[in-house]
Order: structure tokens, then sequence, then C-alpha cells
């Protein structure tokens, strides 16, 4: 089981995926799915740094309130 904090670098068979809208931009948050059927996360800046881990209902409630705009009060 992988856990929060674990080097994102040591998750066997990771592959990392950006958003379309963070390429190029050098700031990004990169996804990878998990074997578990969770979602780990991690900064693409310090792609040897921990990564957050959620399980599928954790991720899935966090889309649902992106999409729901329920952060967007974060980036003003």
């Amino acid at each position: 089981m992988i856990v929060n904090g674990v080097k994102a670098d040591q998750i066997s068979g990771a592959a990392w995926q950006k958003a379309r809208a963070s390429v190029g931009n050098g700031n990004c948050v990169e996804v990878t799915p998990l074997a578990e059927g969770g979602v780990a996360m991690r900064n693409s800046r310090f792609p040897t740094g921990p990564a957050l881990v959620f399980s599928k209902a954790e991720w899935v409630a966090f889309l649902d309130g992106a999409k729901g705009e329920e952060f967007d009060h974060l980036g003003a």
C-alpha cells in the first residue's frame, strides 16, 4: 500500500500526467493512477519529493468539488 508522503519517484510504474493547461509554464501538478485504485499527486518542480495519495473516493470528492467551483476562491 502506498501512503502519503512517499517519495514520488519511488512509486513503481507511475505514469505521471500534467493537465493540458499546465504544460509549459513550469508550475504543474502531476497525477498518476495507483494499482489500488487511488491517485497520487506531486509537484512537477520536485519530482522526487513527497506525493499526496488519495483513495478513489477522496479523489472523486475532490474532482466533484473542483468541477462545482468550490475551490475557486483559493485562486483569487
